[in-house]
Parts: C-alpha cells; sequence; structure tokens
C-alpha cells in the first residue's frame, strides 16, 4: 500500500518533482564539481612541490651565510700572463650559492634524529668564469694592483649552477626529483672521480651529451648522465660528485643543504621542530612553507576553489534545499483535502508524514543520481577546458642569502616556473556526500512538508475547496 500509493503520486505530480529533483541535482552537482576541482589543485600543488622540491624530500636544513662562509669569493689575479701594458686575465672558480656552510657531521646529526627515515648533504655552488685584459696606461707595471698610472680593461663573465650529489644517496635529493634520459646518475665507484651528470636544457644549450667534456672550477669533467628535471624546473645544470664540488670550492668536509625525508608526512612538523631543538642557529624548512611562497595562477585557483568556490556551492545547495522544501509544501496546501480524507479514514499523523517524506526521499535520490552525473560531466569539462596553471618560486641572489633552505635554489637569482594541467578528479568520498546531501535535502523537504499536514485537522480540511 505504501509504495503503491507513492508510486501513483509521483506520477500523478511528475512535473513538481521533475523541478525538485533538478533543483537539487543541480546543488549535488556543483558541490561534486567544486570538491574535484579542489581536488585537481591540490594535486597540482603536490606535483608543483615535489618538481620544486625533490621526489621524497620533507624537509632542508640549511645555515644562514657568516663572514668568510661559503668557500672562495675573490678571483687571485696572481700569476696571470703579462704582454706590454696589459695582463690577460682567466680565472674559473666555485663560489657559495649565497647560505653558510654545515659540517658533513650535521648530516649524521639530522639523519640520527627520531622520525627521521634519510637524510644526505649537498653543495649547491656557482661555477664563474672571468676572463679578459686587465691594461695599465703611463706605467706602474702591468700586473693589477702594480700602482701608477690608470687601469682599464674589458671583462666577459658567465655562470652555471653546479651541485656537488652524494652517490651513495640517489633517492633524496637535487636528483631525485629528475629522471636520467640518457646514460646513467653518478654511482659510489665515481665518488672521486670527474663525472658530471648535466641537465637536459643546460645539454641543448652547451652541445652536450654523454661523453662531452664540461669545465667546472678549471677542470675537465665528463658526461655520464643527462637528467630532466620535473616538470622543466631546473634545480642545477652540472651536477658532480660531492667530494669533488667540495675539494674545488675549497670546503672540504662541508655542505650547505641538507635534504630530510619523514617517516610519514604525519611526521614533517615534529621533525622540523627535533631539527630546531639539535641545530638552533639553523634554517629548517618545510614544503608548507615553499607553498605559502608559491605565486603564479595556480595560487589563484587554489584560492579560488578553496573559497569563493565552497561558498558558491553552499549558497546553490543552501537554495536548491529550500527550492525542495517550498515546492513540498505548496504541494501540500494542494492537498489538504486529500490528505484530510487519509485522516477521516483513519490514518494517523505519522503515516501522513512517512508517506510524504517517503515521496520527497525518492525524489532525493533520484536528485543526488542526476547530480553525480552531472558532477562528473562538469568535471570532465573543467579538466579538458582549463588552461594550465603555472606556479613560481623567486631565488635569492647569489651571495645573498636571500634563499630559504633548499627550496629556494640559492644558487642562483632566477625564477622557476611550473606548467600543470589542471585535473578534475572525483572521488568516492565526493560522491558519497553527494548521496548524503541529496537524502538530507529529500527528507529537509519532507519534513517541513510532513509537518504542515499533521497540522491539518479532517473538518478544516474537507471543508476547503480544490
Amino acid at each position: 500500500m505504501f509504495f503503491t500509493y507513492l508510486l501513483r503520486e509521483l506520477r500523478r505530480r511528475m512535473r513538481q518533482a521533475i523541478f525538485i529533483g533538478l533543483g537539487l541535482a543541480l546543488g549535488v552537482g556543483l558541490v561534486i564539481t567544486v570538491m574535484a576541482a579542489s581536488n585537481g589543485v591540490s594535486a597540482s600543488q603536490g606535483t608543483v612541490l615535489k618538481s620544486l622540491y625533490g621526489v621524497g624530500t620533507d624537509i632542508t636544513v640549511t645555515q644562514s651565510p657568516t663572514a668568510g662562509s661559503g668557500g672562495p669569493q675573490h678571483f687571485n689575479f696572481k700569476g696571470s700572463q703579462s704582454s706590454g701594458s696589459s695582463t690577460n686575465v682567466t680565472r674559473d672558480i666555485l663560489v657559495g650559492g649565497g647560505t653558510g656552510t654545515l659540517k658533513s657531521s650535521t648530516v649524521t646529526t639530522v639523519a640520527d634524529q627520531k622520525d627521521v627515515s634519510a637524510a644526505v648533504g649537498a653543495l649547491v655552488l656557482n661555477d664563474v668564469k672571468l676572463s679578459g685584459t686587465f691594461g695599465v696606461n703611463g706605467g706602474g707595471g702591468g700586473a693589477p694592483g702594480g700602482g701608477g698610472g690608470s687601469a682599464s680593461g674589458a671583462f666577459n663573465t658567465s655562470s652555471f649552477t653546479v651541485t656537488g650529489v652524494d652517490p651513495a644517496s640517489d633517492s633524496l635529493g637535487p636528483l631525485a626529483s629528475g629522471t636520467i634520459t640518457s646514460g646513467h646518475g653518478i654511482t659510489t665507484a665515481e665518488a672521486d672521480s670527474n663525472v658530471a651528470v648535466v641537465d637536459a636544457d643546460y645539454a641543448k644549450s652547451q652541445n652536450l651529451k654523454v661523453g662531452s667534456k664540461v669545465t667546472v672550477a678549471g677542470k675537465s669533467f665528463t658526461v655520464v648522465g643527462v637528467v630532466q628535471a620535473a616538470q622543466g624546473v631546473t634545480d642545477a645544470d652540472v651536477y658532480i660528485p660531492l667530494a669533488r664540488a667540495q675539494s674545488l670550492a675549497n670546503m672540504s668536509g662541508e655542505v650547505n643543504t641538507i635534504y630530510v625525508s619523514a617517516t610519514s608526512a604525519s611526521d614533517i612538523a615534529a621533525v622540523s621542530t627535533e631539527i630546531s631543538k639539535a641545530m638552533p642557529s639553523a634554517t629548517v624548512t618545510t614544503s608548507s612553507d615553499l607553498a605559502s611562497e608559491v605565486t603564479g595562477s595556480l595560487t589563484s585557483a587554489s584560492t579560488l576553489a578553496n573559497n569563493l568556490g565552497k561558498w558558491l556551492a553552499v549558497a546553490v545547495l543552501a537554495a536548491a534545499f529550500a527550492l525542495a522544501s517550498i515546492l513540498t509544501v505548496s504541494a501540500v496546501s494542494r492537498r489538504v483535502r486529500e490528505f484530510g480524507t487519509l485522516k477521516a479514514i483513519g490514518w494517523n499523523s505519522r503515516r501522513i508524514i512517512r508517506q510524504i517524506v517517503g515521496e520527497t526521499l525518492v525524489i532525493g535520490v533520484v536528485g543526488g543520481a542526476v547530480g553525480v552525473a552531472i558532477g562528473y560531466g562538469a568535471a570532465a569539462i573543467v579538466q579538458a577546458v582549463a588552461p594550465p596553471l603555472t606556479a613560481s618560486t623567486t631565488t635569492g641572489a647569489a651571495g645573498s642569502g636571500a634563499g630559504r633552505g633548499g627550496f629556494a635554489r640559492p644558487a642562483a637569482s632566477a625564477a622557476h616556473t611550473v606548467s600543470v594541467h589542471l585535473s578534475a578528479p572525483v572521488t568516492l568520498s565526493a560522491v558519497a556526500l553527494a548521496v548524503v546531501l541529496a537524502i538530507a535535502g529529500g527528507l529537509l523537504a519532507g519534513l517541513f512538508g510532513g509537518w504542515r499536514a499533521v497540522r491539518l485537522r479532517p473538518a478544516a480540511a474537507l471543508s476547503r475547496l480544490e
């Protein structure tokens, strides 16, 4: 009897049922779309952070620069070749990347902290080459600083970034986020050899390939591999063994960046606190710190999805619930004679409420199903037509100490931009929430309409004309 009467009433009021169901469907579909877009933005942020930071890296540890730290910061012109009143100058040195140095033993200290799964040190440097002629007019000797006369000259400078990596820990650190596209990475057997892995973009610009030679600090290195950085972000142009970088930069037994992996994502905050306590003067940077400094359209999309999008979804959903309730109450008002008759033949208030709630619940379930379909379709459209999003981080100038940990790439002054495609995955949790919201909307409308119905007295209801 219950289902027979329910289906008959739904068929008799098909137009109204469609309006209520579509209202709920639109609200539910928008909620699913906003959640899918928000999940896509979050996934894109994770991709960006991995690209800018390094796969498996959760924390970096650096040291603020102090006077005289970071290796040699001057050019030594002694021994330059002189010809008459001019001196030919050619110097190629490695200089620190703007952060202070840490003892290599500090890596062990960090690795021994609770909830740290791995730690590895690296040396982020700049290779600076200066060449040209220095002349002195009016006598006084040809060498720079010889005194007497006026000095003049013409110089050319060039630089590229170099990172010394530990071959024993290739799963963590600067090379972890890249993919070797040619040759191989630096092996433990090559820890003291003049070998290098070069970034794919740098290799293309310099016509380098496996077997080519690249000069670092005046020494010839053989290219053994080419690496493609994730999402086009370049951590460094050239990677060499850490021991060779320390030797060439006169920074024996020192590193300037420590990459740390926590046991789990939930332990990152605790590990950061532990390292800060063990090393009070160090700068400890987590991926969330970088996320707060990323700029670009990805950040705008994140703000839009997390703020305006959610409020818009709530507003539309509230409007859908209100529409369903109003239409249900309106239908109840037109059915007063029917409900009066039912009461007169013995139906109690609870049975009438159950009947009305059942009708709106069916409408809510159907509306939820349609809303899920709308949500899937809208999410697919967003994923298909959304333009690529960009995220940028700006590095500090070399030697300025402006960088923030390993994230900030203190080895060079540049803005690194990552372009990512926005996905909009619909999760099971979003579908479950949609079903719950649809059922809740149906129950809310049914309860409100039922409450209005049971307030009718049989005699008053039967006396009304339709």
